[in-house]
C-alpha cells in the first residue's frame, strides 16, 4: 500500500507529540527489539581447558546481549562440584582479563552473554547460575522467558527456597536441583523441570561428569550442536561454532534434551517433542536477532533476509533511484529489494563502530541527536534522489522518525519505507520484547497514519502470510502479529518482574 507524505512532513513530529508516544521513551534504542540472550558450552573430552573457547563463542554471540556476561568451569579430573566462575557487567571483551581467563581451568564449562526485557540490570542477574546441593554443583545458562514464573516462584518460596536473583532461569536452576534428587541422572531432572516449566527456554546445563542442552518443545528459542577434535559443543547460533573452529553437528530439536559424555558421545531423549506443525520457533531470530552467517534448522538467516526484501520488492513497488537498509540489520533485506526490483542498492548511512548501547545519552537540554551519535547520513549519496528505506520492524517509531528527518535534511527528495515484518499489534511474552499494545506505533492506526506519524512519502509492510515462506516452511510463532498464541499467554503482564 503506497501513501503520499511528504507534504505531511513538516507537521510529523507535532503529530507525533500530539498522540503522546514520546512519553514512553527513555532513549532511541527502546524503538529497536532487543537481542536475545546467548548461550555457549564446551566439554573437552582430551581434557583440555575451554575457558577460552567459550570467551570467544561469546565474543561471536555479543550481538545477542551487551548487559552483562559470564563463564563457569569445572575440572572433571579434579574435586567433584568445584566450580570457578567469572561473571560481570557490560560486553564481553570487557568483562574477562587475560588473567581470569587464565585461572578458569576446567575441560567443562558453560558461558552466558544477557539482554533482559526490563527491570534491573545488575550484576547479581548476570549468568551463568551455579548452584551447590546435596547431588554436587550445577552451572545454568539459559535462554528464553518463562510465563508461568509467579507460580513456581511462590511454590518454591513456600518449601524454603531463598532467590538471590530477579530471573527466572534461577527458578529452572531450583527445579533442577530438587528434581536431581529423586532422579538417577541429571538430564532426568531435565526433563522432569521441563514438564513444569512453561514459555520459551533453550538450556545449557553443566553437571560435574555431564553437558546437557535442552529446548522447549515449541522451539522458540535456538540451539545447536558442534564439534571440533574430541570436543563438543553447544551454541545459541552456528556462527559461535565458526568462530572457534568447531564443525556443525546439528540442531537440538524442539523438545530435545542432549546429553555429552566422555562415555556416550551425544544422547538424545525426545520424549517432550510435540509434532512439527505444533512447533512456534521465534521468526525474529530470522528477520533480526541472528546474526546473517548463522544457519538455524537448515534455513539461512541471510537467505532469509534476502527473501524478505525480495517479497517487499514484488508486493509493495515503488519507483526510486537507490535502496538503502538501515545498518545494520536492515541490509540484507535492502538487498533483496534491489535484486529483486533492479533499483540500484547503496550506502546512506555511516554507523560509528564505537558506540554501544550504553552510551551517555545527551542531556534533555542538550542539541545533539543521540540517533545522529549512532548513525549519519552521506549526503553525496542521498540527495535529490528518491530513497526506499529497509528496516526490519517498527516498535513505537520514535527512531523511523528520526532517520527519516535525517535523509530529509541530507537533500533526499522522496523517502520510502519499507519493513521485513508486519506490523506488530500484540506483546509478546516469550523473550522478545514487543511492548504493551499501547506502545505500539501500528495498535488502532492504519498504515497511511504512521507514515503521517513518521514523515514517509510511502509505507509497507512485510505481508503476513509471506513468513513461512522466508523460513522454507519452519512453524514459526505469529503471536506479536495476530494475538494468537502457540500457549495461552499469563493472565497479567508480569514482564519486567522476572527476566531472563
Amino acid at each position: 500500500m503506497l501513501f503520499a507524505g511528504k507534504e505531511r512532513y513538516d507537521s510529523a513530529v507535532e503529530t507525533q507529540k500530539n498522540i503522546g508516544m514520546k512519553k514512553h521513551i527513555q532513549e532511541e534504542d527502546i524503538d529497536k527489539l532487543r537481542e536475545e540472550c546467548g548461550i555457549f558450552g564446551v566439554y573437552d573430552f582430551d581434557g583440555g581447558d575451554v575457558a577460552s573457547t567459550i570467551y570467544y563463542g561469546l565474543l561471536a554471540l555479543q550481538h545477542r546481549g551487551q548487559e552483562s556476561c559470564g563463564i563457569a568451569v569445572s575440572d572433571t579430573s579434579g574435586p567433584k562440584g568445584k566450580v570457578l566462575s567469572v561473571k560481570d557487567m557490560g560486553l564481553v571483551n570487557e568483562a574477562f582479563t587475560p588473567e581470569q581467563l587464565g585461572n578458569l581451568k576446567g575441560d567443562i564449562g558453560v558461558g552466558h552473554v544477557r539482554y533482559s526485557t526490563a527491570g534491573s540490570s545488575t550484576r547479581e542477574n548476570a549468568q551463568p547460575l551455579v548452584l551447590n546441593y546435596v547431588k554436587g554443583t550445577l552451572g545454568l545458562a539459559h535462554n528464553g522467558n518463562l510465563i508461568n514464573t509467579p507460580q513456581l516462584r511462590q511454590e518454591l518460596a513456600y518449601t524454603g527456597a531463598i532467590f538471590q536473583t530477579t530471573i527466572d532461569s534461577e527458578i529452572i536452576a531450583y527445579y533442577i536441583a530438587r528434581e536431581r534428587l529423586n532422579s538417577k541422572t541429571v538430564e532426568e531432572a531435565v526433563g522432569r523441570t521441563m514438564d513444569k516449566i512453561k514459555g520459551a527456554y533453550s538450556l545449557v546445563v553443566m553437571s560435574p561428569r555431564k553437558l546437557i542442552g535442552a529446548r522447549d518443545p515449541f522451539g522458540f528459542r535456538p540451539l545447536c550442536i558442534g564439534k571440533r577434535d574430541n570436543a563438543y559443543l553447544l551454541a545459541s547460533e552456528s556462527c559461535a561454532l565458526d568462530t572457534v573452529g568447531a564443525e556443525f553437528v546439528r540442531d537440538v530439536r524442539p523438545g530435545e534434551i542432549v546429553t555429552i559424555s566422555p562415555e556416550k558421545g551425544v544422547e538424545s531423549d525426545m520424549s517432550h517433542a510435540l509434532k512439527p506443525e505444533e512447533h512456534a520457533r521465534c521468526v525474529f531470530e530470522y528477520i533480526y536477532f541472528a546474526r546473517p552467517d548463522s544457519i538455524m534448522e537448515g534455513v539461512s538467516v541471510y537467505h532469509s533476509r534476502i527473501m524478505a526484501g525480495k517479497f517487499l520488492a514484488q508486493d509493495s513497488p515503488v519507483e526510486a533511484d537507490l535502496v538503502v537498509g538501515v545498518p545494520e540489520s536492515g541490509n540484507c533485506a535492502a538487498l533483496g529489494y534491489s535484486l529483486q526490483s533492479g533499483i540500484p542498492y547503496g550506502t546512506a548511512f555511516v554507523k560509528n563502530a564505537y558506540v554501544g548501547r550504553t552510551f551517555i545519552k545527551p542531556g534533555q537540554k542538550s542539541r545533539e541527536n543521540s540517533v545522529q551519535v549512532k548513525l549519519n547520513p552521506i549526503r553525496e549519496a542521498v540527495e535529490g534522489k528518491r530513497i526506499i528505506m529497509i528496516d526490519d520492524t517498527i516498535v513505537r517509531g520514535t527512531t523511523s522518525d528520526r532517520i527519516v528527518r535525517m535523509l530529509r535534511e541530507a537533500g533526499a527528495k522522496e523517502v520510502h519505507m519499507r519493513v521485513g515484518s508486519p506490523p506488530f499489534l500484540w506483546p509478546c511474552y516469550f523473550g522478545t520484547d514487543v511492548p504493551a499494545r499501547e506502545q505500539l506505533i501500528a495498535y488502532n492506526r492504519s498504515i497511511r497514519e504512521i507514515s503521517d506519524i513518521i514523515g514517509t512519502d510511502s509505507l509497507a509492510y512485510l505481508k503476513l502470510e509471506r513468513l513461512e515462506q522466508i523460513v522454507n516452511g519452519l512453524g514459526i510463532c505469529k503471536g506479536c502479529f495476530t494475538g494468537k498464541y502457540p500457549m495461552d499467554p499469563p493472565s497479567e503482564d508480569i514482564r519486567g518482574d522476572f527476566e531472563r
